[in-house]
């Protein structure tokens, strides 16, 4: 008929078309992440289905803006072969791009984040070898690849480019009408960007995922892209938090202004080397010591045994939690005892700013500083904000190179991990006062490969991080053979923190809050009494406040984290955001906060978050530090504000 090939309705067409692509590109994200999704629950089905068409009416009409409105513009210019050509070219290429293949990589990334992709990402995607990692994560998903470009194909075969544009209106109704359906799109498309059309409507954001459903991972996959992209870039430096409490009441609850009580240290640590090990995706389901309720049926105890042999010898935290999922978050977490919440710290424009963080610390007392990294020199920013902490002496895979030539790197991401630590004991054999070091591991990561020689000699494992996960073990075995009778060794804190979780999960527990943040963490220092076992919470933010009460630091120090052994709290909790809400694990309870009011309180064993026992557990206590504590890490990054102040105020508690 020819009313269906009229520009409005062929418009309409196109634009329909875009919904059942991008409905696709949900089935292939569910697919390929339904272990890690989960289940979706029938009674949830309605409602999953309008909160993902709401979001992908945002994300069309992003993309297509321009596409609409020319379409739609009241001229017979539109009605030109040429004009139509370029339409169609603009429409495949843009959707292709910004729709298939930005949610296609959605699919893949989501594995390993958990988070769909965001302005963070785009901004940070400048490693030199990104385009390598691009081909190899197509080549190792040729299934998501054939998927997408089957959707691209249905773009360009369903546009209905042949079709004859027929005109019902000739003379001046064709001009009236044209601007009454252009004003009419117009109206349309801003009540679709904004998500409603009453007064009391916002635009919407990605927080309102939750209202479609109260699972995480359910609430992540209904968004689509390139909404999470612009969002994020929308509110790109700009800070929006909640105000709980005055000044006065705020320090009375929670500051990240630290005054250590002289004598209350342990000082027959003063004075050592400090080496860190930020070893990359070592989840505590890895270990058999930290986890032994995983291993107790199983044939195969573990992946870690040296470093389970280790942490008997160590302060071992049982409990320790990353505060973000990215590598880039646990650097200031670690050094600096700054948390990464919306957005990971090092990427927020108020960052860069005056910190005392702990390299700079050591450093005004005389250690030698020092960032060991087997990547390329600038690779992923860290070399860059370790110069902020103040860390002079960056050696990277180029530094490597220039002492033991061109043949170990690992074809994607630095040197083997074992060759690199082998090189930093090198170095630091040659310091003659006290260091600070630290080195950031690499093997165990996507693409999840060994060197050659090394093949089969690991337990393979239920995933394929775990055979990387024994060879960084097997390393470390080495690096303590080596240099364990060497002096600066004997006389050194080695402390032992992962980065974040492993992105391959063996069970259920570490696929969802609060396993998917539980990871290694523990002190080893030779010939002391730093021997014990630590049940209670802690995170990454607590390593630096601890270690400088361990080594008997007396004067002022910002950091949001706590000295474990000086700074007492009823109930310690990590703290992070997770698929946008706020939470707080405990010993016994995963907490939730939507910003305003606590959404969910699930019990530490309630794997699936089946029963939510808010209205049977008092968590004010809880609700109150966290409210205090976001506050105030807001409000410190609005002010870009990192140092502690002569005056005190209140009797803070931690």
């Amino acid at each position: 008929m020819k009313i269906f090939r009229t520009n409005t309705l062929l418009t309409a067409w196109r634009i329909l078309l875009l919904y059942v692509v991008l409905m696709l590109c949900r089935v292939v994200f569910y697919l390929y992440n339904s272990e890690l999704i989960g289940p979706l629950p029938r009674e949830e089905w309605w409602s999953l289905l309008c909160g993902s068409l709401k979001f992908d009416t945002v994300s069309i009409l992003y993309a297509n803006a321009v596409f609409i409105l020319l379409s739609m513009v009241p001229l017979h210019l539109r009605e030109k072969r040429w004009w139509q050509a370029m339409m169609y070219w603009y429409y495949v290429v843009v959707n292709a791009l910004l729709l298939v293949v930005v949610n296609m990589g959605d699919a893949i990334y989501f594995r390993y984040t958990q988070k769909r992709f965001s302005a963070d990402e785009v901004f940070f995607a400048d490693n030199d070898n990104s385009l390598q990692l691009i081909f190899t994560f197509a080549s190792e998903n040729l299934h998501i690849v054939l998927a997408g470009v089957a959707l691209i194909a249905l773009l360009a075969w369903g546009y209905r480019r042949r079709a004859k544009v027929e005109n019902i209106f000739a003379g001046v109704w064709y001009y009236v009408v044209g601007v009454v359906m252009l004003a009419l799109t117009v109206g349309l498309a801003i009540g679709g960007v904004r998500g409603g059309f009453t007064k009391m409507t916002r635009p919407i954001t990605i927080s309102n995922a939750t209202l479609y459903t109260p699972d995480n991972a359910r609430a992540t996959m209904i968004l689509s892209n390139p909404f999470s992209i612009l969002r994020t870039i929308s509110s790109s430096g700009k800070l929006h938090y909640e105000k709980y409490f005055d000044e006065a009441a705020l320090a009375s609850i929670y500051s990240p202004e630290h005054r250590p009580a002289e004598g209350t240290s342990a000082t027959e640590l003063t004075g050592r080397n400090v080496v860190l090990f930020i070893m990359e995706s070592f989840s505590a389901e890895h270990s058999a010591l930290l986890r032994p309720d995983i291993y107790k049926d199983a044939e195969q105890k573990g992946y870690t045994p040296f470093l389970d042999s280790l942490m008997l010898q160590s302060y071992t935290f049982y409990n320790m939690y990353a505060n973000g999922k990215r590598s880039i978050q646990a650097l200031p977490a670690v050094w600096s005892s700054i948390p990464s919440f919306k957005s990971p710290f090092v990427l927020m424009p108020q960052a860069m700013a005056e910190t005392r963080s702990l390299p700079a610390i050591l450093k005004d007392k005389g250690y030698e500083t020092m960032f060991f990294c087997g990547s390329d020199h600038g690779s992923m920013g860290f070399g860059a904000y370790a110069r902020q902490t103040g860390i002079e002496n960056l050696y990277s895979r180029e530094d490597y190179e220039k002492v033991h030539g061109t043949g170990d790197f690992d074809g994607y991401w630095g040197i083997w991990d074992e060759k690199f630590l082998n090189y930093m004991g090198e170095v630091l054999s040659e310091q003659n006062g006290p260091f600070f070091s630290t080195m950031f591991t690499l093997t165990s990561h996507h693409p999840f490969v060994v060197p050659e020689e090394y093949e089969g000699k690991y337990p393979k494992g239920h995933t394929p991080n775990h055979q990387c996960v024994g060879y960084v073990d097997d390393a470390f075995k080495k690096f303590f053979a080596r240099y364990e009778n060497e002096e600066w060794f004997r006389n050194t804190i080695f402390i032992f923190v992962a980065d974040h979780v492993s992105s391959e999960k063996m069970t259920e527990i570490f696929r969802r809050s609060p396993g998917d943040y539980h990871t290694f963490g523990f002190m080893y220092a030779p010939n002391s009494a730093l021997v014990g076992e630590h049940r209670q919470v802690v995170s990454q933010i607590d390593i630096m406040p601890t270690l400088l009460g361990l080594m008997g630091h007396s004067e002022p120090y910002f950091a949001f984290g706590r000295d474990i052994f000086n700074e007492h709290v009823d109930e310690p909790f990590a703290i992070n955001y997770d698929n946008n809400a706020f939470q707080a694990i405990t010993s016994s309870h995963l907490i939730r906060f939507d910003e305003k009011s606590v959404t969910g309180v699930y019990a530490i064993d309630d794997v699936m978050h089946e029963k939510n026992l808010l209205s049977e557990v008092s968590v004010e206590q809880i609700e109150q530090r966290m409210k205090a504590m976001i506050q105030g890490y807001y409000s410190r990054v609005e002010k870009k504000d990192y140092i502690v102040h002569d005056s005190v105020s209140g009797d803070t508690t931690f």
